[in-house]
C-alpha cells in the first residue's frame, strides 16, 4: 500500500487519524519535499483525517558521538516534517547495540543529554519527541519512568507500545506508564515473561478508561496474514470492550 491506500483505508473503517512513519517514505533518510508533505496532508483533509504522528529510526545506545549527533539531526530534520504535516508527536527510540566498557548507567547518562537536546528542537517545531520503548534497551516501565523523569521536558513523551513490553507481566507495566503516555500503540500480541499471546483487549481498554487517557490509539498488525482484516478486527474488538466500560 502507498500511504494514499492506506488512509482510504483507515477512512473506510471510521478511524480519525493516520500515522505517517519517516522511514515508509521513498527516499528516507532524507527529508521529503514540500510539494510530497503537502499532498498527503491535502489527501487527508478530504478524507476528514488528521496525521497524528511522524517516526523514524535512531540509536542513542551506541557510545560513538559522532553518531549520535548525526541521528540527533535527523530527528531535528523530521521534527519540521512532522510540523508541516501537522502531526502532534514524532516517535523516537532509545537504541540498542553493543556498549563496550561503558554501564547501562553510563549509557543513560549521554542518552539523557541526547533526548535533552531532542526535546528542545521539539519545542521549537510544536511536536513533541516521543520515546516508544522497543523491547531494545529500556526494557522494564519503571526504567522509561526514570528517563522521562530525568529528561524532565513537555516536550519530550511517552508513546505506550503494548508489544514491546516483554518482562513480566505486561497488563502491570502498560498500567504503570499508562499515566505518562502521550499516545498509545495496540498490537494484536502481548508477552508474558516474553511468551507471545493475544492481547486481552478487555485489560486495555479498561487501563485506558482508569488513565482517562483521550488521545490517539493506533493500531499495529506484526503477524502474518491480512493486515487489513487484522486491524479492523482489533479496533472493532477494542471498541466493543471500551464501550461496555
Amino acid at each position: 500500500m502507498t500511504f494514499f491506500d492506506m488512509m482510504g483505508f483507515a477512512s473506510e473503517l471510521g478511524l480519525n487519524a493516520v500515522d505517517l512513519t519517516g522511514y515508509y517514505f521513498s527516499d528516507y533518510p532524507k527529508i521529503p519535499d514540500d510539494k510530497t508533505l503537502f499532498q498527503l496532508k491535502k489527501k487527508a483533509l478530504q478524507l476528514g483525517l488528521n496525521i497524528s504522528w511522524t517516526g523514524v529510526k535512531n540509536n542513542f545506545v551506541i557510545p560513538e558521538k559522532t553518531s549520535r549527533e548525526s541521528d540527533i539531526q535527523l530527528i531535528r530534520n523530521w521534527l519540521q516534517v512532522s510540523s508541516k504535516l501537522g502531526a502532534s508527536i514524532m516517535r523516537i527510540f532509545a537504541g540498542n547495540g553493543k556498549h563496550e566498557g561503558y554501564s547501562r548507567e553510563e549509557v543513560k547518562k549521554w542518552m539523557v543529554l541526547d533526548f535533552q537536546e531532542c526535546a528542545k528542537y521539539a519545542e521549537e517545531t510544536g511536536v513533541i519527541a516521543g520515546l516508544q520503548p522497543h523491547n531494545d534497551f529500556l526494557y522494564e516501565a519503571d526504567e522509561v519512568i526514570d528517563i522521562l523523569k530525568r529528561v524532565d521536558s513537555e516536550w519530550f513523551g511517552l508513546i505506550l507500545d503494548i508489544g514491546s513490553l516483554r518482562r513480566g507481566d505486561p497488563y502491570r507495566e502498560i498500567q504503570k506508564l499508562a499515566p505518562y503516555s502521550n499516545y498509545w500503540f495496540i498490537k494484536e500480541l502481548v508477552y508474558v515473561d516474553g511468551i507471545a499471546e493475544p492481547v486481552n483487549m478487555k485489560k486495555i481498554a479498561k487501563i485506558l478508561k482508569e488513565a482517562n487517557y483521550t488521545g490517539y490509539i493506533s493500531f499495529e498488525s506484526l503477524t502474518d496474514g491480512d493486515p487489513k482484516q487484522i486491524v479492523t478486527s482489533m479496533f472493532n474488538d477494542f471498541r466493543t470492550e471500551y464501550d461496555k466500560l
